[in-house]
Order: structure tokens, then C-alpha cells, then sequence
């Protein structure tokens, strides 16, 4: 029996995505913090596939070096830029990146000259399947991290692993011919649908929806509800012992102010802080609210976009866009 090679590309995709995607998530709950390392050694399987679907394909050398085009881009939030400084000083590294850099980027233009007649419109619904198409696809891979990095770089998207998970997530499924979809066509028969990488943020929002419930179901069952002022917070924060506050990763939500008449009170925020207190700021509120004998506060998780981008990997697996499966139910 045959076995079909988008099948087989498509779910190593997949389980490279789940273990690359597992580790780094784990990582970002553990620590906060994934280090550049990780991606550097998760992009070499992406790249390798990609590489092997475009040959598949029957990429020429204007496609592959407009691939490593995006891949330069990419890279540039993980090893940063080359400077004209440190390459007048001789650095081989930025030497090499410069050169890696001019060499793809003459792979883009040749491509934009060779398959000028494909037009983006037909390639978009279809019409146009030929070499030209599958170079403008892999130069949609490269809009798709421009949106990724943009989105990042205006504070979208809070944090750097996350943004350059989503890099890594769009060159390892640069398509939705890449993705293996299981239970549902709508994807692959709509006209339009967003990115794989933008689709599996997307499922992240949605699955990231349910924390009120999650966090109100929890806060009943341990008896964190006592008065109905406390629904104000106990939709997106809980109570914590104060002595463990500080080796936790949470915002401290409970504060000690004056009160008019000259005494001291507790207030409880709604929301985190927009500025992120300094460690010696945050003891000196610990210490403020040991000193009035408060033992339990209010705080909320600092929660990591790579735990809620982890789960949405099933359903960007199994039934792909979001987009493509609402629209038509709303007559669009």
C-alpha cells in the first residue's frame, strides 16, 4: 500500500509541533522564560521538512532561496541583525548572516521576475497552480511573521517566546496543505482562511476564554467566596497564602493604604499592574501586609501564552482556520 507523502510530511509536522511546542510551553511555565537555544534547535527539523516538501514539489532555486528568505527574517528575533560595525571589524558571524541575508534576498527577486505573470488573486482562489503559485505561497509564509513581528514589537503579543514560537510555528507549517486536517474540509474549501500560525493564536484566545470559568469554579470549591464582592475578583484571581507570594508567579493584587482617618486598610485591585513592580517593591507589600497580620491574599497567575497555544494544537490539527468554520456560520 502507498502511502501518500503530504500525509506523511504533514503529520511529522504535527508531532514536531507538539514536542517542540510541549517543551517550550513547559519551559514558559516553569521559568518564564525559554531561552533562544530552544528555537535554534526546533527550527532545524521545520526547516529540513520544508525544505524536503518544496523539492517534492518541484521548487526551483528562486523558491528555496525565497524559503530561506523568510527564514532569514525569522531569525533575526533570535540571533538579532548584523551591524556594519561589527563586520568592518572582521566578525565572521555577521560576515556570514550579511551574505546569507543579500544571497536569499536575490532568490526573492529573481522569483518576483521569473513568475511575474502569476497573479496573487488567482493563486488565492486556486486558479493558478503552477511554479508561480507555490512561489507566492512561500512568500505569504514571510507576511505571516511580518504580522507575527509587528504584533510583537507593539505589544500585541507580551512575550518574546511567544512570537517566536509563532515564527517557528509558520515555517514549520507554512500552508494548510502542510497541516494534517482530520475531521473537517472547511479550511482547505474556503477561499480565504488566516495563516496556520495566526489560526493556532486564534484557538489560544479562545481556549484562554475559559479562564473565568475555570478560576470561579475553582475559587467555589475551595471557599474563596464568602461575599458577593468577591466575584469581582474571583473570576480571574484567587487567594494565596502571603508567605508564598514572592516565590510564586502571580500578580499581588492586595495592598495596604490609609484610610482618611489615619489608619490602615486593606484594598484588594481588580486588575494586575501595568508596570511590573521591582522584587524590592514587591516584599516591602509583603511586609506591609505581615505587619497588619494578613495572612492570605488575593493574586492573579501570570499566565504564559505558550500554555494556552499548547492545547490548540488539537483543534488546529483536527478541524484547521476558526475563521473558516465561523464565517459560513454566520452567512459570510
Amino acid at each position: 500500500m502507498s502511502i501518500d507523502n503530504t500525509a506523511v510530511l504533514g503529520w511529522t509536522r504535527a508531532l514536531v509541533l507538539l514536542f517542540g511546542m510541549g517543551l517550550a510551553a513547559w519551559m514558559d511555565h516553569k521559568d518564564r522564560r525559554v531561552k533562544n537555544e530552544h528555537w535554534l534547535y526546533w527550527v532545524k527539523p521545520a526547516i529540513f521538512i520544508w525544505a524536503l516538501d518544496l523539492m517534492l514539489q518541484g521548487a526551483d532555486w528562486t523558491i528555496m532561496l525565497t524559503a530561506s528568505a523568510v527564514i532569514a527574517y525569522a531569525s533575526m528575533s533570535v540571533i538579532g541583525r548584523p551591524s556594519l560595525k561589527d563586520i568592518q571589524k572582521g566578525s565572521k558571524l555577521d560576515i556570514t548572516v550579511s551574505l546569507w541575508y543579500i544571497i536569499s534576498l536575490t532568490g526573492v527577486i529573481c522569483g518576483a521576475i521569473r513568475y511575474q505573470e502569476s497573479l496573487p488573486l488567482e493563486v488565492l482562489v486556486g486558479n493558478d497552480t503552477s511554479l508561480g503559485a507555490l512561489w507566492w505561497k512561500t512568500l505569504a509564509v514571510g507576511a505571516s511573521i511580518l504580522i507575527i513581528d509587528l504584533a510583537w514589537r507593539v505589544r500585541m503579543i507580551h512575550g518574546g517566546a511567544d512570537a517566536k514560537c509563532l515564527m517557528w510555528v509558520a515555517i514549520l507549517m507554512p500552508s494548510w496543505s502542510t497541516v494534517p486536517l482530520t475531521y473537517s474540509s472547511a479550511t482547505i474549501d474556503s477561499i480565504v482562511s488566516l495563516p496556520p500560525a495566526i489560526s493556532l493564536l486564534m484557538w489560544g484566545g479562545f481556549i484562554f476564554l475559559l479562564i473565568p470559568f475555570i478560576m470561579l469554579g475553582k475559587n467555589f470549591s475551595n471557599g474563596n467566596i464568602k461575599k458577593l464582592s468577591d466575584l469581582r475578583l474571583a473570576w480571574h484571581a484567587t487567594i494565596m497564602p502571603l508567605n508564598n507570594v514572592a516565590e510564586s508567579h502571580v500578580w499581588l493584587l492586595s495592598s495596604v493604604i490609609e484610610m482618611p482617618d489615619g489608619t490602615t486598610s486593606v484594598h484588594h485591585r481588580t486588575r494586575a499592574p501595568s508596570k511590573t513592580p521591582t522584587n524590592e517593591q514587591l516584599l516591602a507589600n509583603v511586609s506591609e501586609l505581615q505587619e497588619l497580620g494578613i495572612e492570605s491574599v488575593w493574586v492573579s497567575y501570570k499566565l504564559p501564552l505558550l500554555v494556552f497555544l499548547f492545547p490548540a494544537i488539537i483543534p488546529l490539527v483536527l478541524v484547521g482556520d476558526p475563521m473558516s468554520l465561523l464565517l459560513p456560520m454566520l452567512g459570510l
